[in-house]
């Protein structure tokens, strides 16, 4: 994706230089023609004094400048630069000494000052002098055009390393919590089963089958950083039908995730921690105990909500990892949805709640 944003990026600066060159040619070319009355040599120094100028802009847009300026070697920056405009001139002179010279306008020029002065004198030398001043003030505009062009190109190849570096954090760390939270999450489930094996056997037969089903998803589904709204429903309903095999009548537990919305994407495994926590710390085998979770979807907002009740054993080290679970998912939110999401989490002595409203529009396909 980047290879291809850069060859574009060079595709459209090659053309933005083509059309100022073709510009620079032909409308040029065309008020001599149509007001100069066609003075070829007009063009021809015109023509001259422009690929002049070209020489000193990309010599330094594409060597200068990267090679020296911004490698902060200023000296020897200027030092090849002034060589350069003086190289340049010197060139120039030349080509319009011995090739553009025209001995008859040169004549008249010379009638032209005699007239005027009254002195057969001859004024080429102070012609160049201003020339060269004329060379080296163009010159040094053109360089800091090149400056300028090159310290902005620079700061742009900066920026997108900063988001490539950027995107590779965000990616090894979407990586690392994820992994945290998946082997919790088996190692949990695994137990449950293991405890319906000597008492259910045809349940446990079930139960398996649906965490094959959950660790298919996270196999194939999820892997890729990116799922289905409604695949991830689906897992979170596998999920509370298997935990939900273990509750006692003491527990109510209260579900309510939407049956019709439009679908689109969403980064897998953003509700499970909760769930997982609720049902891990909000059940009392003792106690009437509750689970209440709640999801809603529109309005380009997802919100849900996990409430359950907090029991003696909970209440010490337990909620310890808990608070070490839920980290990494707020860890994880933020590096998901920088700005577009809010997690509340309050909790007392009788209940834990948990409120996430994450703004989703961006995501839709």
């Amino acid at each position: 994706m980047l290879k291809s944003t850069s060859i574009l990026d060079n595709k459209i600066k090659f053309s933005l230089h083509a059309i100022a060159w073709i510009i620079v040619i032909i409308i040029p070319l065309y008020l001599n023609n149509a007001f100069g009355g066609g003075n070829q040599r007009r063009m021809y120094e015109f023509y001259l004094h422009t690929l002049s100028a070209g020489v000193i802009f990309y010599f330094g847009y594409l060597w200068l400048v990267p090679k020296f300026f911004l490698q902060e070697r200023i000296i020897a920056y200027a030092a090849i630069l002034i060589g350069l405009i003086i190289v340049t001139h010197l060139l120039t002179n030349l080509v319009e000494e011995y090739v553009l010279f025209d001995p008859i306008a040169d004549e008249k020029f010379r009638e032209a000052m005699k007239s005027i002065t009254g002195k057969d004198e001859n004024f080429r030398p102070p012609m160049k002098a201003f020339g060269f001043f004329n060379h080296f003030i163009s010159s040094a505009l053109l360089s800091g055009f090149a400056i300028g062009l090159g310290v902005m190109e620079k700061l742009k190849q900066n920026e997108k390393k900063q988001k490539e570096l950027e995107k590779e954090k965000l990616n090894s760390e979407l990586a690392f919590l994820k992994n945290q939270i998946s082997p919790h999450f088996f190692f949990n489930t695994l137990n449950n089963i293991y405890s319906l094996i000597g008492i259910d056997g045809p349940t446990a037969q079930e139960s398996v089958l649906k965490l094959s089903k959950l660790m298919r998803y996270l196999l194939y589904e999820s892997e890729s950083g990116e799922t289905k709204i409604s695949s991830e429903i689906d897992f979170m309903n596998n999920y509370i039908d298997l935990m939900k095999l273990r509750l006692s009548a003491k527990v109510e537990l209260q579900i309510d995730f939407p049956k019709e919305f439009s679908d689109f994407s969403i980064p897998p495994l953003l509700f499970v921690p909760f769930i997982e926590n609720a049902f891990k710390h909000g059940i009392s085998y003792r106690d009437r105990s509750f689970i209440n979770i709640h999801m809603k979807i529109g309005n380009d907002q997802i919100s849900f909500s996990a409430e359950n009740s907090v029991g003696k054993s909970s209440q010490t080290g337990d909620m310890q990892h808990s608070g070490i679970g839920l980290e990494n998912v707020r860890k994880r939110l933020n590096l998901l949805f920088p700005g577009k999401h809010e997690l509340k989490i309050e909790s007392n002595e009788m209940i834990f709640c948990v409120e996430l409203s994450i703004q989703y529009k961006k995501l839709q396909v």
